[in-house]
């Protein structure tokens, strides 16, 4: 039932099981407050006295802007501030598509669409992702072909997809690195494994969409783009 809600893009998950919860929810004219229990996929839903259909779920695609120091959940256990603390109400319901770590800015994109989402995940669809990458240093042509060669770590093969170097010098340089695949804190722990640690980190486009001009905190409705 929670999963139901959630798919029909009518509340996060944990929205959705405080509204069972609290007998907000009418499945079929009866009150059912456990989220987990199984309901039909076609069966009539009334949330907060509004009755909805899978008609009237319509899909949503967001780009948000985040900032620095926010987490990528509905929820933290220690208390530190998330990205839905930022939405606006209209997109609470939505879903991230994938993460970015607390320390990272840029495009993170929100859905209630979980097909396109996975689309856009899957791996074997190696869709693109391109970061702004403040490195500490200036790492040297051959040190950056290791970038593209792929280096492992922890058992897992990372690599760079494609590397530009935008300006160096001797303290810092700023490179444009494109990945396929969103590995945990990939471009980190190739830059620490090249002696260049990241010093600032932004995303700035996810397949066909890209961040352009979205301010800090802003979000943009967008369509749904072939991936």
């Amino acid at each position: 039932m929670q999963r139901l809600l959630s798919k029909r893009g009518l509340a996060s998950r944990t929205k959705a099981a405080l509204l069972i919860q609290e007998g907000k929810v009418r499945v079929n004219g009866t009150v059912i407050k456990d989220p987990h229990a199984y309901v039909s996929v076609e069966a009539k839903l009334v949330v907060e006295g509004i009755a909805q259909t899978a008609a009237r779920a319509k899909k949503l695609l967001i780009i948000f802007h985040k900032p620095k120091g926010v987490v990528t959940t509905a929820s933290d256990e220690k208390g530190r501030k998330t990205v839905y603390d930022l939405l606006p109400q209209d997109y609470q319901h939505l879903k991230a598509v994938g993460r970015l770590d607390m320390a990272t800015t840029g495009l993170l994109l929100f859905t209630n669409d979980n097909s396109f989402a996975d689309a856009l995940l899957n791996p074997d669809n190696e869709i693109p992702r391109s970061y702004l990458v403040t490195v500490k240093g200036a790492p040297s042509p051959d040190t950056c072909a290791l970038l593209t060669k792929g280096i492992r770590d922890n058992g897992e093969l990372l690599r760079v997809a494609h590397l530009d170097v935008r300006k160096t010098s001797g303290k810092e340089s700023l490179l444009l690195m494109t990945l396929h695949e969103g590995k945990n804190r990939e471009i980190r722990r190739l830059c620490d494994a090249i002696g260049h640690p990241v010093l600032k980190l932004k995303r700035i486009s996810f397949g066909p969409y890209e961040l352009g001009t979205l301010g800090v905190g802003e979000v943009r409705e967008v369509g749904f783009l072939e991936v």
